[in-house]
Formats: structure tokens, C-alpha cells, sequence
């Protein structure tokens, strides 16, 4: 009779497609019309709240736990008519499937991102503090969980509902702490390595004890089920070890840098995902394990991983991955959490959390020495949960140890203290805070022997030849005078959730590991290590990882922290073969906009034609011809400045070309002379021009001409006789009128956007100059305090 009743209750099997409407038949009966339309609500629907939630900084996985919950019981499902209709019981297991084969290949990808050669070189002290931020919660959570069982967790299993109660309260999400100290602008501080270098020891240790948990929750009555799902699991891992890293090895191998990924490559590595899901969920340890294996003894370098990653991410993270995060939501019921006991018992598990993770992970830094302000920013860190918290519930309550109750507290726990984290950061830890203006800001000074600091950009290999080229010319050649450049990689932070597997690949020094971006870029690295070795130069490696739209705050913040005279950009264009000039991105075009707006000091910018060739000049080889065309102003001096600067070089020779034009011609011209302003100009100009003439730097590498010019059509002949140099540096606002039509590049300036047009040259690199004006200076201070800065020499060391 009992059978009957249950098979009464069962809903049948669901046919896959309908024959539609006009046959009298709803899509909705159906469970391949079904699925779509669940994807594309769940779609939507997270996708909208991130955005709303995006001005508060918090992280994508926030949206996704806050859509699933509003799309399941305990809001929108309250309406049982929405929830048969939308999700009907019989849809479930299509829905629960195609969640957990996302969900398989998303840490397939998690897999391929966690390097453990970057773990193994975990500092000592972050070791520690990571051992202590896991520790003490997993003590703490064992404590609560007593406190569970005597009131709505009565009868079940005891030991594996300590075991995930302890993992659960343990975690630090790592993804979803990469993605919140990126939009922090923390990503590559001390604190932000520190951080991450904690979080990839902690994901290894939750991994493992959630194999632990697992195997204590099964359903066998003997306890040697579960030493043998231990034993077995260990012995898959081995097997990955000794048979999946090699054969994974031998098709990364064969699939040289520049060549595409052969299709049959791609094709066997996710049928081995799938396969090695299958055996893990045979053993009893989920069927994620066997994925996750695989991709943590995937190889690392070569262009497989990038590829692999490229064509897999977009739909599983951006279609499949939602859908978990729905099925989860469908499992939490929030309206199970009433009265006194359960609502105080939500407040016990957020704060037992709260305390063992900050109090475990500020101790542990405390003992460590890291000052009392950076130790509680890392202890809210680290008390991050993610997507791997809401694995271990959905696990835990699959397999009984949870109830609904315990589920929906622990989901509702996790929400919290990871909605918590940015607010909060942002409230105790400012790194970036006002200080004194610094001296130096321009190339302009009277003492040529002080230290030249320049800030470099790229976000390419193909700025680094002619950036090192450049570098080299300027460096001069006296034992006084000094150059420090610091290049900084301009990294832009997308969506997707692998941009962040460049993070935990940083050195100390803010130089990521570039084997996950481009072998090609290993030349860069190697140039600038021999570079360092220069007397006369100092090379230090910097790293911007950010969105386009805010990525010049990190280059100006940098720029005043290390007290540059110039920021140099990289131009938005590049020129292809064919001489003309193509774009590489509207973004990258705003982003040399608004540094040229912002920046504490100088700025050039770089049209890059070649200066030396597609590689890396010797100093003894270094022969260039520089042109500086002279109108007049702020920004013409600035460029003459730089220009002199670069004929200390012996393989330099200067011309400047003063433009001397009859009334009328040029823009300062056309203005009353009367005008005290523009007399003054011009004063300063004549005598700019007269120390440059007495300049002991010159000597006989540099030339000097005044040329009269009486109309727009001279000025651009007498530059086109000139385009057989190497390099021109003009001013950005040079006092003349525009030579060109186009308007499309105003960061260039009159003379720059005709110097960097195809039709004027194709040969010549342009090096645009804007020089500092104290006067338009209104950026607020943003140089670090002292307080600061003696703290982050006091914990840079630690993730060493």
C-alpha cells in the first residue's frame, strides 16, 4: 500500500520537446522549453541584481546567492502557482543535472588557476596565518554545531555534521576574494598578497576536508566504508598524478605558442573531466573531485591552459553556473527561520564565524608582527565565502546531515559575512591618503644631476621595444644623473572570473609569472632584469590590475606614491603593415584621457613606429635623430626638456626647429601683444631657448634653427622635410592653430595628430609631451601617510 502511495506521488518522466502550441500542447510540460526558460530567467534575473549591486563594489557571486533565494521558496515560490509552473518538482532533475555539469567544468577551471608552485612558495608567516584563519573557525564551528543538535538539528548523525559544520565556518572563498580586492584596488599591496597567498593555502585545505566529510557521511553502517572512500579517493589522486598529468602534458606540448589548439586536444581533455567526475562519484567523494583533480595537475604554461580556459568559461560561468546557484536558492527556504531560538541561532553562527575567522587570522598576524589595522582588514578578508561555501551545504543537506532549517541558516551566514567584507574594508583599511606635494614633478629643473623618475606603461609586448628604447636614450650617460623608471603592466580586469587567475601568479614586486599570458612576454621580463643591472638605471616592475574605467586612478596613485617626473603612455593605435594606424580598444583611448586630465606631473604619450627596430638596442648601438619641433609654451618647453635630457646620450643628435611666424600665423599671434599673459609667454619661451643655447649637455650632438613660417601650408612642409627622423618630441599645446581636419584624438594636440597621421609618416615615432601646470593642479593629495607607509615596510616582507 505504502509502494502505491509513492508511486501515486511521483510525477512521470518529462518528454524533451513539445510539438507546440498549435497541437494544444504547453512548452512548459516539456523539458527541453522548460530548461530554456529557467536559464534565461536566471540569467536575467542575476545579471540585473549585480548590476544594481555594482555601485556598492560587492562581488558577482553576491547577486547570484541573492537571486537564487528571491527565485526560490522563500520569495517568489511562496506563489505555488509560479513554482509549478517555473519549476515544477519533474523539472528539477533536468535542472539539478545541467547545473552540476556546469558546476563540474567550472572547477575543472578553478583546477587549472590554483598553482601549487605559487603555494609552495607561501611565505612561512602567511602559512601560519592561514593554518590559524582555518583552524580556529573549524574549532568554533565543531563548538556550534553541538549547539545545533541540541535544538533543530536533534537526531542526526553527529560526526559528519561537526565535520561540515567545521569546513562550512572554515572556508575563505578565493575567487570571490580576488574579485574584492581587485575592485578595492588591493589586489597587488602587500595586504592583498598576503591575503591571497592565505586564501590558496586555505581553498587546498577545504578541498581536503570536504573529501573527509563526505566520505564520514555515507550511508553505510560499517565504519570501514569510509576508510575505504578515503583510500580510494587517494588512490584516484595518485592515478591523476601518474597518468592525467602526463597525457595532459603531451598535448600541451604539441601545441606551440602562435598555433591554434587542435580541436582533438580540446575534445579528449573534457572527456578526461567527465570521466575523472565519474570515477569520484563511483568512490562516493561527488563527482566535483574528480574535475577539480584534473585541473590542478593540468600544466600551467604554454598557451592549452589559456585556451582551454577561453573556450569553456563563457558558458559555464555565464549560463551553466547560475543555474547552481538557482538549484540552491530552490533548496532555501528562509521562512523556516521563525521564532526566538532560530533567529538567535542564525546571530550564534554569524558571529562564531565572524570570531573564529578574524579573531584566528588577526592573532596569528598580530604574532607575526603586521600592524594591529592591516591584521583586522585581513581577518574581514579572509572571512570571505563563495561558491565553495554553498558546495559543501548543498552536499551536506544531499546528503541528510543538514535539514532545511540548518541549510537555509548556514546560506543566510554566508551571505552575510561576504556582503559585509567590502563596506567594512573600505571603513578600516585606506591605504591611499593625503601627503605632502613632492618636489620633482616635471623633466624641467635646474638640477640636471637629481634623480629622474619616469612611470612607464604597457599593456602590451609590442610597446616594450621601443618603451626600452626610449628608456635607454634618456638615460644620459653621467655617474650623477640618475634614472629610475618604473614600468608598470596595465592589466585590464574583465567579468570573467579567471582575470583573476593572473593575481596569486604576482611576485613580490608586483611582476606577475607571465606563463599564463604570453610566452612572448618572457623577452620583456628578461629585458628589464638586464636592465636593472645598468649603472645608471633602476628598473622596477609595477602591476595595475583594474576595469578600464578606473585603471588611471592606479596609474596616477602610483605616479605620486614614487614621485615621478613623467607617466608615459602607450598611444591607442598601433600602426599595421601597411603603415595605417588601427585602434586597439575605445577604453584604452579614455584611459591616456583622463590620466592626461589627472596625472600629479608630466605625461607623454607614444605613437609607436619602431624606435629601434622590434627589439631591445644595445647602449653602443644606440643611433637616433630626434626632432623637436619649437612653437611656443607650457608643454613645447616640457618636450625641449626631455629632449635635452635624451642628447646626454652619445648616440643622440638633437635638432630643434624654433617656428618663427609672421603675424597672424600662429594662434599667439593672433592676440593683442598687449595681452600681459602672452607677452610674459613669450619672455619665458626666449628664455628657455637662451640656456638651452648655453646648455654645457649639447655640445655637438645638438642643432639648433629657427624657421619662418607665414602660413599653415609652411608649417606642415617644413615638418614633412623633417620626417626622416627617428623620433619627434612635440608639446601637446603647442601655441599654433590645428594643422589637421580630424579632431578624433585631442590628447595629441595640433601638431602631434598631424605627426601621427599615416599620410605625414610612417617611420617616426612621436613622443607627445603635456607638462605639469601647478596651476591647473586641483587633484586631491593622494600620496601615502607616514603611519602607512611604515606599515607596509613593516609587512612587506611576509609573503616572501
Amino acid at each position: 500500500m505504502a509502494s502505491t502511495n509513492v508511486t501515486g506521488q511521483c510525477p512521470g518522466p518529462m518528454k524533451a520537446t513539445s510539438n507546440g502550441a498549435f497541437q494544444n500542447e504547453s512548452p512548459l510540460d516539456f523539458a527541453l522549453p522548460l530548461i530554456i526558460l529557467q536559464i534565461v530567467l536566471v540569467v536575467v534575473f542575476t545579471r540585473l541584481l549585480a548590476y544594481f549591486l555594482k555601485p556598492l563594489k560587492q562581488p558577482r557571486v553576491i547577486a547570484e546567492i541573492i537571486g537564487g533565494i528571491l527565485l526560490g521558496p522563500s520569495a517568489l515560490g511562496r506563489s505555488k502557482a509560479y513554482l509549478d509552473t517555473i519549476f515544477p518538482k519533474k523539472s528539477l532533475t533536468v535542472l539539478d543535472t545541467l547545473a552540476n555539469i556546469g558546476l563540474l567544468f567550472f572547477l575543472f577551471l578553478v583546477g587549472l588557476e590554483l598553482d601549487f608552485a605559487a603555494i609552495k612558495k607561501t611565505g612561512k608567516k602567511s602559512l601560519l596565518i592561514a593554518i590559524a584563519g582555518i583552524s580556529l573557525p573549524f574549532i568554533v564551528g565543531v563548538g556550534t554545531s553541538f549547539v545545533l543538535c541540541a535544538t533543530i538539528s536533534k537526531g542526526v548523525d553527529q560526526l559528519p555534521f561537526i565535520v561540515f559544520m567545521g569546513v562550512a565556518l572554515s572556508i575563505t572563498a578565493f575567487p570571490v576574494l580576488a574579485r574584492i580586492l581587485a575592485e578595492l584596488k588591493l589586489l597587488t599591496t602587500d595586504i592583498g598578497r598576503m591575503a591571497m597567498s592565505a586564501a590558496g593555502v586555505n581553498d587546498v585545505a577545504a578541498w581536503i576536508l570536504l573529501a573527509l566529510a563526505i566520505a564520514l557521511s555515507g550511508d553505510g553502517t560499517s565504519p570501514l566504508v569510509s576508510v575505504w572512500v578515503l583510500l580510494c579517493g587517494t588512490g584516484f589522486v595518485i592515478f591523476a598524478v601518474v597518468a592525467i598529468k602526463p597525457l595532459l602534458a603531451y598535448m600541451a606540448r604539441r601545441c606551440p605558442e602562435g598555433e591554434p589548439v587542435k580541436e582533438l586536444y580540446v575534445c579528449v581533455t573534457l572527456t578526461v573531466v567527465l570521466a575523472a567526475s565519474f570515477v569520484t562519484d563511483t568512490i562516493g567523494i561527488h563527482a566535483l573531485f574528480g574535475a577539480f583533480v584534473v585541473g590542478i595537475v593540468a600544466p600551467k604554461e604554454g598557451p592549452f591552459c589559456r585556451i582551454l580556459t577561453e573556450k569553456i568559461e563563457d558558458l559555464v560561468s555565464g549560463l551553466l553556473l547560475p543555474l547552481y546557484f538557482a538549484a540552491s536558492g530552490l533548496k532555501t527556504d528562509v521562512t523556516t527561520i521563525r521564532g526566538a531560538q532560530s533567529w538567535g541561532l542564525l546571530v550564534l553562527v554569524i558571529l562564531t564565524t565572524c570570531f573564529g575567522k578574524i579573531v584566528g587570522t588577526v592573532g596569528s598576524s598580530m604574532l607575526c608582527k603586521v600592524p594591529f589595522r592591516e591584521a583586522v582588514t585581513l581577518g574581514f578578508l579572509m572571512n570571505t565565502k563563495g561558491l565553495v561555501e554553498l558546495i559543501v551545504l548543498n552536499i551536506g543537506k544531499d546528503r541528510k546531515v543538514l535539514n532545511d532549517q540548518a541549510f537555509a541558516i548556514l546560506v543566510l551566514m554566508a551571505l552575510f559575512t561576504t556582503f559585509i567584507t567590502t563596506p567594512i574594508v573600505m571603513l578600516i583599511y585606506k591605504p591611499a591618503r593625503k601627503g605632502a606635494p613632492y618636489k620633482h614633478r616635471t623633466i624641467q629643473r635646474k638640477d640636471h644631476d637629481s634623480e629622474l623618475r619616469i612611470l612607464a606603461c604597457f599593456h602590451s609586448t609590442r610597446n616594450i621595444p621601443t618603451l626600452i628604447n626610449l628608456i635607454e636614450s634618456s638615460r644620459g650617460t653621467g655617474k650623477k644623473g640618475r634614472l629610475c623608471v618604473y614600468a608598470m603592466h596595465l592589466m585590464e580586469l574583465s567579468e570573467r572570473s579567471s582575470a583573476i587567475a593572473m593575481v596569486h601568479k604576482a611576485r613580490n614586486n608586483g611582476l606577475p609569472i607571465w606563463n599564463k599570458i604570453e610566452r612572448s612576454t618572457d623577452q620583456m621580463v628578461i629585458a628589464f632584469e638586464a636592465y636593472q643591472h645598468l649603472r645608471a638605471v633602476a628598473v622596477r616592475p609595477m602591476t595595475a590590475i583594474s576595469g578600464l574605467s578606473s585603471i588611471h586612478e592606479d596609474i596616477c596613485t602610483s605616479a605620486h606614491q614614487k614621485r615621478v617626473a613623467m607617466i608615459l603612455l602607450p598611444f591607442h593605435k598601433h600602426q599595421r603593415m601597411d603603415g595605417a594606424m588601427e585602434s586597439i580598444g575605445h577604453g584604452f583611448h579614455e584611459v591616456n584621457q583622463r590620466v592626461l586630465q589627472r596625472a600629479p606631473c608630466s605625461v607623454g604619450i607614444l605613437v609607436d613606429r619602431g624606435l629601434g627596430g622590434t627589439s631591445q638596442v644595445v647602449a653602443s648601438e644606440v643611433a637616433y635623430k630626434v626632432v623637436i619641433p619649437f612653437f611656443g609654451g607650457l608643454d613645447d618647453r616640457e618636450a625641449l626638456a626631455y629632449g635635452m635630457k635624451m642628447v646626454e646620450h652619445p648616440g643622440i643628435t638633437l635638432t630643434v626647429y624654433k617656428f618663427v611666424a609672421a603675424r597672424g600665423t600662429l594662434k599667439r599671434f593672433e592676440k593683442s601683444e598687449h595681452d600681459e599673459k602672452e607677452k610674459k609667454e613669450k619672455e619665458t619661451d626666449e628664455e628657455f631657448v637662451r640656456e638651452l643655447m648655453n646648455d654645457p649637455r649639447g655640445n655637438e650632438s645638438l642643432a639648433y634653427e629657427e624657421r619662418v613660417v607665414e602660413s599653415k601650408d609652411d608649417i606642415i612642409a617644413t615638418l614633412k622635410s623633417m620626417s626622416k627622423c627617428n623620433l619627434f618630441v612635440v608639446g601637446r599645446n603647442a601655441a599654433v592653430a590645428s594643422l589637421v581636419k580630424s579632431t578624433d584624438c585631442p590628447e595629441l594636440g595640433p601638431v602631434g595628430r598631424l605627426l601621427s597621421s599615416s599620410e605625414f609618416s610612417t617611420t617616426a615615432s612621436v613622443l607627445v609631451v603635456q607638462g605639469y601646470d601647478p596651476a591647473a593642479d586641483t587633484r586631491p593629495l593622494v600620496e601615502e601617510d607616514a603611519e602607512y607607509d611604515q606599515s607596509s615596510r613593516d609587512i612587506s616582507d611576509l609573503t616572501a
